[in-house]
């Protein structure tokens, strides 16, 4: 049995085929970009029917090259904290809110949570503008008419292809509603939200098992017995795609944003960790818990690099880059895009200092590269002050995977750690493909940072454009 792994990111659509041991099929990759509107005004935000589309076009073109054939499973790796209103028809009633919109702010009058620190170890989270508990009701004043129901960006795209589309516990504990204890939504949440249980989303038990419509499994033949899983966030399936299951080892991604998370077992209704105050806590499944922090800026940086200082690109980049030493460049602020969760610098807070008229664009590139691994380094360290010691990192996503540069200014700001890199482009598909076959715990191929990235081995990684206005 194959396996369909979706990964329905910010910057793209994607669709890869994996083998039954979650190892991807050569050629079995369909891939669309997708463009969300931002404004310098902190609007972050996609097309719903339009992401729908990317998606239904990688379906077609795997189908098309007979990649679909025997896949038995199908499995999702999906962005947190999107929110979509819908009317009493199904129908968006404006773009969907990414996690890069920082426009929503509190209502005049709202006091926020009875007991934050109480609220933040039942949900994991804040009363912040990341969150439901602010989206929905800043939403609410932007719409012409009352939405009926609020969803995410995943459950609306699958609700049109599938019988059902519940939340999963993933998804929901990305809403800020959800109590991750008892996997129920969280009562003051949603008081915080004005939500009723009937314009939230249904939640998926552990044993949810979608199935394509029929119109979609005459489209899609090969397709029309397969079972689809419960969406994984795709933080938590990064972090399983890492190896990183356990408290012995952390993994630290940078794909568009970049994120620090170490994944504990949890199962439902068992005793939640100490969660240190400035970080968050998300479920990977029911039986597993995701806790860290997360910031705006990783590889977005290189795409404004790229754009406003015409920085090179590939190898005459890094040999540029292998002039400044790893963690060295201009000194910088990266939160161009604002602070996540929990702070509340808006969008355009970045900053640069100590430049000079010998200050070259590799430079700058350089320091905001660098002062992203000094964030991750100090988030790291909150994080193990609740564990015995220190912990392994594994470093994951797609501009690592560009940047050996950046791999070894990650290496020298995390030092003493041993430091190790996983060089799968896919980590979140095949992440989120492990947790739909219960297999979590299975070895991890990963490479040491060294000088060359080299000595690859297999490491067990078990025990051990339309918008709101404004």
């Amino acid at each position: 049995m194959n396996i369909l792994a979706l990964d329905l990111g910010t910057s793209s659509v994607r669709g890869l085929v994996l083998d039954a041991d979650a190892a991807p099929l050569p050629g079995a990759l369909a891939r669309r970009k997708v463009h969300p509107t931002v404004d310098d005004d902190g609007t972050g935000t996609l097309d719903g029917p339009a992401y729908l589309a990317c998606l239904i076009e990688c379906l077609d073109e795997l189908a098309a090259g007979g990649h679909l054939r025997d896949v038995g499973l199908v499995s999702a790796s999906a962005q947190w904290h999107s929110v979509l209103p819908l009317d009493r028809s199904g129908e968006p009633m404006g773009p969907v809110l990414t996690w890069l919109d920082t426009r929503p702010e509190p209502m005049a009058g709202s006091t926020g949570p009875a007991d934050p620190s109480a609220y933040h170890r039942r949900t994991g989270t804040w009363s912040h503008r990341c969150y439901w508990s602010v989206r929905l009701p800043w939403l609410r004043q932007r719409c012409a008419t009352p939405p009926a129901r609020f969803v995410g960006l995943v459950e609306y795209v699958l609700h049109a292809l599938l019988d059902s589309a519940p939340m999963s516990v993933s998804q929901a504990s990305g809403t800020g509603l959800l109590d991750l204890r008892t996997m129920r939504w969280d009562a003051e949440a949603c008081e915080l939200a004005g939500a009723t249980p009937g314009q939230l989303p249904e939640l998926a038990g552990d044993d949810w098992r979608g199935r394509l419509r029929p119109e979609h499994a005459r489209r899609w033949p090969q397709l029309a017995d397969a079972a689809w899983t419960p969406p994984v966030g795709d933080g938590a399936a990064s972090n399983v795609g890492s190896g990183c299951v356990d408290a012995s080892r952390a993994a630290v991604t940078v794909g568009t944003s970049a994120a620090v998370r170490l994944v504990q077992r949890v199962p439902a209704g068992g005793e939640l960790p100490p969660l240190p105050d400035g970080l968050w806590r998300y479920r990977v499944d029911h039986d597993h818990i995701v806790t860290g922090a997360a910031y705006s800026s990783g590889g977005n940086l290189f795409a404004w690099a790229s754009r406003e200082l015409r920085v090179p690109a590939g190898a005459e980049l890094e040999a540029a880059l292998a002039r400044i030493p790893p963690g060295g460049g201009t000194a910088a602020n990266p939160r161009f895009g604002g602070d996540r969760p929990p702070g509340h610098a808006p969008a355009g807070a970045g900053a640069l200092s100590g430049l000079s008229l010998g200050t070259g664009a590799v430079d700058i590139l350089a320091g905001l590269m660098s002062s992203v691994c000094g964030l991750v380094a100090d988030d790291l360290a909150e994080l193990e002050s609740t564990l015995e010691g220190p912990v392994e990192v594994v470093l994951g996503g797609g501009a690592l995977a560009a940047s050996a540069w950046w791999r070894n200014s990650f290496a020298a700001a995390l030092t003493p750690r041993s430091v190790r890199f996983q060089p799968d482009p896919e980590i979140g598909a095949t992440g989120a493909a492990r947790v739909a076959l219960g297999r979590l715990s299975d070895p991890v191929e990963l490479l040491t940072i060294g000088r060359t990235d080299e000595s690859p081995s297999p490491t067990p990684s078990g025990p051990r454009v339309p918008r709101y206005p404004s």
